[in-house]
C-alpha cells in the first residue's frame, strides 16, 4: 500500500484527462503504466474520474428531488481497493523494470570503462613509438637522422646554388646586351611580363649592373686601364672572368651612349614605374600589391621616394594645406575668460582641438594600412607621424599662441597649458592604441617618436628660462594691477619725509611703492601693450578706462583701497598656485623647479609680503606711534582692528609657502634651505613689526591712563563732612573713565587678535602695567575715613575690569593686592594692625614693608594706632 502511494506521489506531476483509461461494469477501472506517463497526467483529475465512475447514478439524479437518496459508499470503497490493488502491481512491475534498466547501465558503464582503457593503452603506445622515432631522427640512437637532415641541407644548398647561376647568367647576358647592342629588352620583359614579384626581381638586378659598370668603366673611375675585379652579385657573390668584363665594359653601342648611363634611365624608369604602380595599388586598397611595389622600392634610396609618395599624396595633409591660411575662430567670450585671472580657463582652442582629435583618427585608421602595405612599417610610421606634427599640428598650434600671445600674458600661459595637455593626451592615446602594434601597446621605437615630437612641439617655448620670465612677468602685472590703488593710497599718506630713524625706514618704502605706481603707469601708457590685456589690468586695478590714468591727476582712492583684505590676498595666492600647477604640468617637475619656485617665492615675497603686508604693518606702527605721542586727546586705536585681517593674511603667504612652494623645491637641498631662511627672516620680520605695533599700543594705552590717573582730584579721597552726598557716586569719575577707556581697548583688541595666546599675552601686560600705575597712584593721595570708601569702590571697579580681560591665574594674586590696598584705607587701627601683623611673606612681589606708603596716607596715620602698626612693620 505504502509502495503504491509512493508512486502515485512520484508521478503526481504528470496530468491526464478524465477518458484516459476504461473502466470495467464488474471489476472497475482498467488502466496501465501507460496510464500515468501521460504529459496530461493529473491526480486530482484521476482520483475525481474514480468517482464519477463509482456512482454514476447520483450525478444523474434530478436536482429538484426532494426525496433524496442515501448516500451508498459500498461502490467508491470497491472503486478504490480495485484501483490500490491495481497500483500495487504496477508498482512492482515497475520496479522490475527499473532493476533491469540499472543493471543494463551497469553492464553498459564496465564495458565503457574497459573500452576505456584499452584506448589508453593504445596511445601510450602510439606516444612510445612517436618518440622512439622522434629520438631516431635526432640520431640519439641512430646517424640516420642526422644523415636525412645533412641530405636536405646539402639539397637546399644545391637548389641555392642552382638559382644563383641562373641568376648570375640572366646578369651576364643583360651585361652584354647593354654593353654591346645598347638596350635592357631582356629585362624589360622581365618588368613588363613578371608582375610584382618580377619587378623585384628586375629592380635588384639592374641595380646590380650598376655596380658592375661602376666598376669596370674606365671613364666613370679616371683610369687609363681597368684592373680585374671580382665581381659579386648581391644574390650570389660568385666570381667572374675579369678579362670577359673588360672586354664588355670596351664594347659600345651605336648610339655611343654608356652601359651605366642606359642602366641609371632604366633604373630612373622603373623607378617611375614602381611609384605609379603602388599609387594605382593605394587607390584600390590592393595592399598585396604596395607591398611588392615597396619592398622593390626600398633599394632605391633607402624607400625614401615611396614613403615620401605614401606621405606627401595623403588626401589628410592635403585637406590641410587648404586650411592652414584660414584664421581662428573668432569668439569674444572664450578669449575674454582666457585672459581673465579670476575665472576658469575655457580649455583647448576648438580648431586645435578639432585637428588633434582628427589626427588621432587619420594615425589609427593609417597605421593598419601601414602595417599591411610596408614590411618596413616603423619607418613609414615614424615618417607619418613627423609630417603630422611638424606641419599639420605645429602650424595650428602657432596660430593658436601667437593669437593668445597678442590678447595678453595670461592668455599665452594658459592656451599653452592647454595645447600641451590636449596633445599630451593625445600622445598617451596613440600609444595605448598601439598604431602599427594594435592591439597590443605601440613599440619602443613608435613611443620615441611620439615622445620626440611632442617635446619637439614646444621646446622654443622652454628654452632656457624663457616659460619662467613669462610667468614670472604675468604675475608681477597681475600683483601691481590688484595692488595699484593700495600703493597709491600708502604713498600719499606718506608724503611728508620723517626725521626718525624708521620713518626713513618708510620713506624708502614709500619711494620703492612711488617707483613701482610710476612703472606700472608707464607700462600701462605703452603702445606695445596688448589692448586686451590693457583692458584687463585697468580692470584689475579698479580703473574704469583708460582715461582715468590720462585724464586727470590724482586717482581717486578711499581708505578702503587702503585697506588689507583677504579677498584681495587670496586672489593674489590662487593666481600664484595657478602658475606653480602651469610650471609643474608644463616642465614636468625638472630639475629646474626648485630654481623656478625660489623666482615665484621672492615675487610673493615681494608683492603680497613687503609691498601689501609689510606696507600694512608700517602704517599700523605710524597710527600706534601717533597714539603714543597724543596729549590733549584719547589715543585713536582704530587700526588695532586691522591686525586681525594682516594675521591671517601673514597665516595664508606662510600656509602656501610651506604646503607648495617648499615641497617643490625638495629635490635641490640648497635652495631648499635658502627657501626657508627667506621665508623665516621674513616671518621675523612680520611677527616683530607686530609686536611692537602692540608694545606701542601697550605704551599708548598706559601712557593715558597715567594722564587720566594725574587728572584725579585731591578731594575725591578727602571728601567734605556731608558724606551722604559724595556716596550717591560709586566711583569717581577718574575711574570712570579709565575703566571706558581700557575696556574699548580691550574689546578692540578681542576682536583683532584671533591667537588667544597672544591676546592673552598683550591683556596680561596692560594689566600688569595697569597694576603698577595704580598702586603708585594710591600712594600719592591722603585718604580720609570716608575717602577709603571711595578707594575701595575704585579698586572694586578696575579688579571688576581686569578679571573681564580673561588673565591667566598667576595673575590673580595681583589682584589680591589690589584688595589688601583697598582694605589698608578702610579697615580700624587694630584691625588694621592684625592685618599687618598676619600678612606673611605678602604677596608677589609685595613685602609688608611695601605697604608702609599706603598707609601713611591714611588721615589717621598720626594716631597711636596706626603708629602701632607701623611699628610692627
Amino acid at each position: 500500500m505504502s509502495r503504491s502511494a509512493d508512486t502515485a506521489s512520484i508521478l503526481s506531476h504528470a496530468s491526464t484527462r478524465p477518458g484516459t483509461f476504461h473502466s470495467h461494469p464488474s471489476r472497475g477501472p482498467i488502466y496501465t503504466l501507460d496510464t500515468f506517463s501521460s504529459n496530461d497526467f493529473i491526480v486530482k483529475d484521476f482520483v475525481e474520474s474514480l468517482t464519477d465512475t463509482a456512482i454514476p447514478q447520483r450525478r444523474s439524479g434530478p436536482v429538484g428531488n426532494s426525496t433524496a437518496q442515501v448516500f451508498d459508499p459500498k461502490p467508491l470503497i470497491r472503486t478504490f481497493e480495485h484501483t490500490l490493488s491495481r497500483l500495487r502491481t504496477l508498482s512492482e512491475d515497475l520496479e522490475v523494470r527499473e532493476n533491469e534498466l540499472s543493471g543494463s547501465v551497469r553492464r553498459a558503464e564496465s564495458q565503457h570503462n574497459s573500452n576505456i582503457k584499452s584506448r589508453e593503452q593504445e596511445l601510450e603506445r602510439t606516444i612510445e613509438a612517436f618518440h622512439r622515432l622522434e629520438r631516431t631522427l635526432d640520431g640519439n640512437g641512430d646517424t640516420g637522422g642526422n644523415v636525412a637532415m645533412q641530405i636536405g641541407e646539402r639539397l637546399d644548398e644545391l637548389d641555392r646554388q642552382r638559382q644563383r647561376a641562373q641568376d648570375a647568367k640572366f646578369i651576364l647576358q643583360c651585361w652584354l646586351e647593354v654593353s654591346e647592342r645598347g638596350d635592357l629588352t631582356a629585362l624589360d620583359d622581365v618588368r613588363r611580363l613578371g608582375g610584382g614579384e618580377g619587378k623585384v626581381r628586375c629592380a635588384h638586378i639592374a641595380r646590380q649592373l650598376l655596380k658592375i659598370s661602376h666598376r669596370l668603366d674606365p671613364v666613370a673611375n679616371g683610369k687609363g686601364q681597368t684592373n680585374g675585379v671580382h665581381l659579386t652579385n648581391g644574390a650570389n657573390g660568385d666570381h667572374e672572368d675579369d678579362d670577359s668584363m673588360e672586354s664588355a665594359v670596351k664594347s659600345r653601342n651605336r648610339g655611343g651612349q654608356q652601359p651605366r648611363e642606359i642602366i641609371e634611365k632604366f633604373l630612373e624608369m622603373l623607378e617611375k614605374d614602381l611609384l605609379h604602380s603602388f599609387d594605382d595599388f593605394y587607390r584600390r586598397q590592393n595592399f598585396e600589391g604596395m607591398r611588392e611595389c615597396a619592398v622593390a622600392l626600398r633599394d632605391f634610396s633607402d624607400g625614401a621616394s615611396v614613403i615620401s609618395l605614401f606621405v606627401n599624396q595623403h588626401q589628410f595633409f592635403i585637406d590641410r594645406a587648404q586650411l592652414v591660411t584660414e584664421d581662428l575662430a573668432v569668439d569674444t567670450e572664450t578669449w575674454d575668460r582666457l585672459a581673465d585671472p579670476d575665472t576658469e580657463p575655457p580649455g583647448v582652442e576648438p580648431s586645435l582641438q578639432s585637428l588633434i582629435d582628427e589626427v588621432k583618427v587619420v594615425c589609427q585608421e593609417e597605421s593598419f594600412i601601414i602595417k599591411r602595405a610596408f614590411p618596413f612599417h616603423e619607418e613609414v610610421l615614424a615618417r607619418f607621424l613627423q609630417r603630422v606634427f611638424q606641419q599639420s599640428i605645429q602650424q595650428r598650434l602657432e596660430m593658436v599662441l601667437n593669437k593668445a600671445d597678442s590678447i595678453s600674458s595670461l592668455a599665452f600661459l594658459r592656451s599653452l597649458q592647454a595645447s600641451r595637455s590636449y596633445i599630451s593626451a593625445l600622445v598617451e592615446d596613440l600609444k595605448a592604441h598601439g598604431l602599427t602594434e594594435h592591439p597590443d601597446p605601440a613599440s619602443s621605437v613608435t613611443s620615441t617618436v611620439l615622445d620626440q615630437q611632442l617635446d619637439e612641439l614646444f621646446v622654443p617655448y622652454f628654452t632656457g628660462s624663457s616659460y619662467i620670465e613669462r610667468e614670472k612677468r604675468n604675475l608681477s602685472e597681475l600683483f601691481e594691477g590688484l595692488l595699484f590703488k593700495y600703493q597709491i593710497y600708502h604713498s600719499r599718506r606718506r608724503k611728508m619725509q620723517p626725521s626718525t630713524y624708521l620713518g626713513q625706514l618708510a620713506a624708502r618704502g614709500n619711494e620703492y611703492i612711488s617707483n613701482a605706481r610710476e612703472a606700472y603707469l608707464k607700462r600701462l601708457d605703452t603702445s606695445d601693450l596688448p589692448a586686451g590685456q590693457k583692458t584687463m589690468l585697468l580692470r584689475i586695478a579698479g580703473l574704469h578706462n583708460e582715461k582715468e590714468l590720462t585724464g586727470q591727476k590724482e586717482i581717486d582712492v578711499t581708505d578702503e583701497d587702503g585697506r588689507l583684505s583677504l579677498p584681495v590676498t587670496k586672489r593674489l595666492l590662487k593666481w600664484l598656485a595657478e602658475g606653480v600647477g602651469r610650471g609643474l604640468e608644463l616642465a614636468g617637475g625638472g630639475n629646474e623647479t626648485p630654481k623656478e619656485i625660489r623666482e615665484l617665492l621672492h615675487l610673493l615675497i615681494a608683492n603680497a609680503g613687503e609691498v601689501y603686508l609689510e606696507t600694512a604693518l608700517d602704517s599700523m606702527f605710524d597710527h600706534a606711534a601717533a597714539a603714543e605721542a597724543s596729549k590733549s586727546a584719547e589715543p585713536d586705536f582704530s587700526y588695532i582692528t586691522d591686525l586681525r585681517p594682516a594675521i591671517s593674511v601673514l597665516h595664508l603667504q606662510l600656509t602656501t609657502i610651506q604646503m607648495l612652494l617648499l615641497p617643490l623645491a625638495s629635490n635641490n637641498l640648497i635652495i631648499r634651505r635658502g627657501l626657508e631662511k627667506e621665508t623665516t627672516a621674513f616671518t621675523d620680520r612680520m611677527e616683530n613689526k607686530i609686536d611692537i605695533i602692540l608694545q606701542r599700543t601697550i605704551d599708548a594705552a598706559l601712557t593715558w591712563t597715567s594722564r587720566l590717573l594725574s587728572s584725579q582730584r585731591k578731594t575725591d579721597f578727602r571728601p567734605r563732612d556731608d558724606t551722604t552726598l559724595q556716596l550717591d557716586h560709586l566711583q569717581t569719575s577718574t575711574c570712570q573713565s579709565i575703566f571706558t577707556f581700557l575696556s574699548r581697548l580691550h574689546s578692540r583688541t578681542t576682536t583683532a587678535l584671533s591667537s588667544r595666546t597672544l591676546h592673552q599675552s598683550f591683556s596680561l601686560e596692560l594689566a600688569l602695567g595697569l597694576r603698577g600705575l595704580l598702586l603708585q597712584h594710591f600712594k600719592s593721595f591722603p585718604v580720609s575715613q570716608t575717602g577709603a570708601l571711595v578707594v575701595s569702590k575704585d579698586i572694586t571697579k578696575y579688579i571688576e575690569l581686569l578679571r573681564k580681560w580673561e588673565l591667566p591665574a598667576s595673575f590673580d594674586p595681583s589682584l589680591e593686592v589690589l584688595t589688601e590696598v583697598a582694605n589698608l584705607f578702610v579697615i580700624s587701627p587694630e584691625a588694621l594692625r592684625e592685618r599687618l601683623r598676619n600678612f606673611g611673606t605678602g604677596l608677589v612681589g609685595v613685602e609688608r614693608g611695601d605697604l608702609r606708603p599706603f598707609v601713611l596716607r591714611r588721615e589717621d596715620s598720626g594716631s597711636v594706632g596706626v603708629q602701632a602698626a607701623l611699628n610692627a612693620l
